[in-house]
This record gives C-alpha cells, structure tokens and sequence, in this order.
C-alpha cells in the first residue's frame, strides 16, 4: 500500500509518501480500503512534537472508507460496509494517512448509503468532541450562552451548529475576522476577532457584563485566561486544543472565587464508550439528513501530504483539510 509516513519531528517537509507493508488484521480488528483522510489538529501536533514509535510511522487519527476484511472475532461488521474510523497506536494517532488501515471494530461507525466519504472522515474527532464538550460536559442548554473560541476550525464549526440547534446564542472568535458573515450560516451570532480585539471584554460588553454560560476553547495558549474571566459566575470552560502552540496559563484563584468549572475532554479515550457511539450514530444520522454539515476547506491527494499538511497549519482557513488516496 501507499502511506504517508514520518521518521523524525519536524515540519510538514518530514512527511515521506512510500511503499508500505499492508497491515493485516488481528482477530478482534477490521482492515478498511481508504477513501478519505481527515487532517486533524492531534497529527499535525504528532507529527511536529511526538517522536514516532516506529521507523516509517503511518499517522492519523480520522477516517472514512470501505470493510474489507474482518476478524474472526468481529461482530457486527461485514466486508463491504462503509464506515469512518479512528485509531491509535502507542498512545498516538495512527493508521489513517494510508491506503489501507486496520482499526478495532469499536472505532467504526457504519455509514447510511450514500454518505460522502470525505464528510464522513470528519465525524470521529470534530462532531464527537463538539457534542461531548457542548452537552456531556459543558451542560449546554437551550436559551444559554456559549463562546465558541477558534469558530472556523473544524471542532468549532461542529460545535456552533449543534449549539445553535440546541436553542444557545453563539458567539465566535476568529482570526480572520473577514469570514464572519460566512459563519453565520454555522450558527455564529457575534464574531470577535481574537487577535485584534480583548476576548473577555468584548464577551462582557455582549452579555451585559454576565459572562458566557460555556466557553469551548479550540485555540489554547494565553487566550484560555481570558475565556475564565468571560464566563460567568457557575459556568463551565472546556479547552480542547493547543492550535495556539503557546503554553496555557491559569489562574487558579480566579476559578475558585467564580465556581467555574473546567473540563478537559481527550475524545481519544472514549470513543469505545456505548454513550459515545450511541450519539455519534445519532450525529451520522443528522449530517446525512443535513441537518448539520461536515465543512471541507479543501482537498488533496495522499500522494500530497506534505502540502496537505502545510496547508492545515494556516489560520484563516473555514473547516477541514481532507486527503484521499
């Protein structure tokens, strides 16, 4: 098979596309024909950070394409079934920059006919980590305020249409503060440029001085105080990237004195949950009814990862970076 693979850290210029070994599956896994690769913001920090475990390591966490073999052990499961997957190996994402993959039947999730491939390659990490943040720990209902910080990424796309389709007013920053009108039809209500504007107050000024009832913070670094200080007093703060690549820094007192909590959310380490498979099989069902819409920004050949990947870094993008074999 064809795989984009990587030796060393570094930048996207790391990323070799070479002759792999097909993986075969063990008696409790499934082997899946690629169809579309998802670029998720755990692989470009891997990729950057991680040392890989293996020499030729095949990266990725999201995908989407067709059973083609099964375990023996497997049920519930048949060659030919399409599904999205996500995997991991040695605690990083793993397999899915690659022409075929082998995933444990956990981390599938069957698709309806019909369903795009490349909005499906989306649904494992964006959707689930948007509706986990937003419900199962963010508390988020219908009349409540939520601060989507990072709204054109991929998370932040999911998580403004679920809200706004939970009855929440939406406010989202951005970087690029020209794609807010374009936001609007993901739920946005207000957008805040975070790089040229105070993220707390500009929040303040928009809730009358209340603060947000749940701040869901796709960026990270220096900006994860400000979101603490514009959450109101009970509120919730569910960080869930480091797109900023700056290090986090809070104030502990300040979370006391507020009763704000804050939860961190590693999607990786639930997604064989029944909870998790029961609503990512109801977030499936409501992107192909299109209630809600998977957002690809662009797509590239595998073949082109390395530009893939460089494209995936650039801020002021709407949505996700796909590849297909």
């Amino acid at each position: 098979m064809k795989a984009a693979v990587y030796r060393r850290n570094g930048g996207p210029e790391v990323l070799s596309y070479e002759d792999m070994p097909d993986p075969v599956p063990g008696t409790d896994e499934v082997l899946i024909r690629t169809e579309a690769i998802s670029i998720e913001g755990g692989d470009l920090m891997c990729r950057l950070l991680i040392p890989p475990p293996a020499d030729g390591f095949v990266l990725g966490y999201s995908s989407a394409g067709e059973v083609v073999a099964v375990g023996s052990a497997v049920t519930g499961l048949e060659v030919g079934q399409k599904v999205c997957a996500f995997g991991q190996a040695h605690g990083l994402p793993a397999g899915s920059h690659a022409e075929l993959r082998v995933v444990r039947p956990e981390h599938c999730w069957v698709l309806p006919d019909g369903f795009d491939p490349k909005a499906a390659a989306l649904v494992p990490v964006t959707f689930s980590t948007a509706y986990e943040a937003l419900f199962e720990r963010g508390r988020l209902t219908s009349g409540d305020t939520v601060l989507v910080q990072g709204a054109a990424s991929g998370v932040g796309l999911a998580a403004m249409q679920l809200a706004k389709k939970a009855g929440a007013r939406v406010i989202g920053s951005a970087s690029n503060p020209a794609r807010f009108e374009e936001l609007r039809r993901y739920g946005l209500d207000e957008g805040i440029d975070y790089r040229g504007e105070n993220v707390r107050d500009r929040v303040l000024a928009l809730t009358g001085g209340r603060g947000v009832d749940l701040a869901v913070d796709c960026v990270g670094g220096s900006l994860l105080q400000q979101l603490i200080e514009a959450t109101r007093h009970g509120g919730h703060i569910v960080p869930l990237g480091t797109a900023s690549r700056e290090e986090s820094t809070v104030d502990v007192v300040s979370l006391i004195r507020s009763n704000t909590t804050l939860h961190g959310v590693w999607l990786a380490s639930l997604l064989h949950e029944p909870r998790v498979h029961a609503y990512m099989a109801d977030l499936i069902r409501r992107i192909a009814d299109g209630e809600l819409e998977a957002v690809i920004d662009r797509v590239f050949p595998l073949a082109d990862a390395e530009a893939a990947h460089h494209y995936a870094e650039q801020r002021g993008r709407i949505g996700r970076v796909v590849m297909v074999p």
